[in-house]
């Protein structure tokens, strides 16, 4: 089986579907934004994995496919919203909402695509749509807290590891964990099943954002989609900035202190804090981090039938290990 033959037929067909939701065209200050930010690309890892996980419990191949959708929907209403707070300039190359437009639009495009979210997610043709529902919404709540979560991080100077976990955990990894859920159980998968792929999805939604935070640093502008960096000179509370925190000594925690103690630091010190971070051993930590948290998702994997969808989301995560963007 080629899986990036086949992912590349999920996107593309999710990308089909998606440029044609929300073709209303009125209100402009809405539906202008919102089919600017739904055509905009991005992985479809998302919906990818809700189509996924209904295959790999016994479902059809394209049954959950409403459902994807309004799993990417929801994620593109999440970004939105956090691009305002994190006053963002760009997001996968190109101009954000607020940037492009002004906040007030991108305010209303966020709340719309809520909205046209349940709408499509109610297309789902399954007797269990009311716990559908409830796993969906209860994931959006997720998110929300956990972007407040992110933001009391802002001005709290004592966070520590166990809660930037607590915060991904609400925030990245409850909306991989739903995309799994949701599809398990539009797929008619057992309890114990929709149990494991919803754990497969907490461990890869960790394992991101992790990846996440460490692309920041490695990465480079035009793969990454946005500017490198922005973590450190927000002064943002990563998996890396923390650790940095913990096991730094002299002149050098005095440096994160800093950074943590003013919300950020210059852009003309970022190569400072990098070079904090390679020589005391934070991005190899960071990756290995990656690497644990995507063991520990495939680990749930095995006790699902053996067939082409579970061989997909097993390859699904290794190629999350290989991210460069």
């Amino acid at each position: 089986m080629n899986f990036l033959k086949e992912y590349t037929q999920y996107k593309n067909l999710i990308n089909s579907k998606l440029s044609k939701t929300a073709i209303s065209g009125k209100p402009e200050l809405i539906y202008s934004p919102v089919k600017y930010i739904l055509n905009g690309g991005g992985k479809r890892m998302r919906p990818i994995l809700t189509l996924l996980s209904s295959q790999a419990v016994g479902g059809k191949k394209y049954s959950a496919i409403n459902a994807a959708l309004a799993i990417e929907m929801l994620h593109a209403f999440t970004l939105v919203h956090d691009d305002i707070m994190d006053n963002a300039p760009t997001r996968r190359g190109r101009k954000t909402i607020h940037t492009k437009w002004n906040i007030s639009a991108a305010i209303l495009v966020g709340d719309g695509i809520i909205a046209l979210s349940f709408l499509e997610l109610l297309k789902t043709k399954s007797n269990k749509i009311s716990e559908i529902s409830k796993v969906f919404t209860k994931g959006l709540i997720d998110v929300c807290d956990g972007q407040a979560l992110d933001k009391e991080f802002e001005t709290n100077k004592n966070v520590t590891i166990k809660d930037y976990f607590k915060m991904i955990d609400l925030k990245t990894g409850r909306m991989v964990a739903t995309s799994t859920e949701i599809g398990a159980i539009i797929g008619g998968g057992k309890s114990s099943e929709i149990s494991a792929l919803r754990k497969f999805g907490e461990s890869l939604g960790r394992a991101f954002q992790i990846q996440d935070d460490l692309l920041d640093v490695i990465s480079n502008k035009k793969t990454f989609g946005k500017e490198i960096g922005n973590d450190i000179t927000s002064g943002k509370k990563t998996f890396l900035l923390l650790n940095a925190l913990k096991k730094s000594t002299g002149k050098d925690k005095d440096l994160i202190k800093s950074i943590i103690k003013n919300n950020g630091i210059e852009k003309n010190k970022i190569e400072k804090v990098k070079d904090i971070y390679n020589r005391l051993g934070i991005i190899n930590q960071s990756k290995n981090e990656v690497g644990k948290e995507i063991l520990k998702a495939c680990d749930k994997l095995y006790s699902l039938p053996k067939t082409d969808a579970r061989q997909m989301l097993f390859w699904f995560a290794s190629m999350l290990l290989q991210r460069k963007f």
